[in-house]
């Protein structure tokens, strides 16, 4: 376990883990969704997956739509890499950055959970809908990520191989 702790970066921790502790907490305080847990390891778990989901919606669903809504600009992907290589700074900009987006998600998510708990609270005879469509949003969700993230390892790659 101590081997784990140690190779958890501020980015997990304040991007999956801190995300997913105060969701589950406003949830369970706020709504009828109970996501605390009384195991501690089990916990630690379930609110990194949450703030996995949380940080994933940021990246994949807030994102597009701030700059779709011209709200956000950003450089482009090579142009922050090699930025990153002169100015060590941009990356510890872009963690701080990237919390500040996983926290938007967060509080777009509650405001989403405190909606959905009082209706499925009238709708308790299509839950079994409502799990299917987590399952279906989660996969989509990831797959997408791992699109995502797939186009930013080629893009490295092609970048250092022409360097």
């Amino acid at each position: 376990m101590e081997k784990i702790i140690e190779r958890v970066s501020t980015y997990n921790i304040f991007n999956n883990l801190f995300p997913g502790v105060v969701f589950s907490i406003f949830c369970d305080k706020f709504t009828n969704l109970p996501l605390l847990q009384n195991s501690i390891v089990e916990g630690i778990f379930w609110y990194y997956f949450i703030g996995l989901v949380i940080n994933r919606v940021g990246s994949i669903i807030v994102q597009p739509g701030l700059k779709i809504f011209g709200l956000l600009e950003e450089a482009p992907y090579v142009d922050f890499i090699s930025a990153s290589q002169i100015d060590e700074k941009n990356d510890l900009l872009s963690e701080v950055n990237n919390m500040y987006r996983t926290i938007v998600s967060m509080i777009l998510m509650f405001l989403i959970a405190v909606i959905g708990s009082e209706i499925i609270d009238d709708i308790t005879g299509y839950l079994n809908y409502v799990l299917f469509g987590c399952i279906a949003f989660l996969f989509l969700l990831f797959l997408y990520s791992y699109k995502k993230q797939t186009s930013y390892i080629v893009k490295r790659v092609k970048l250092n191989k022409n360097e």
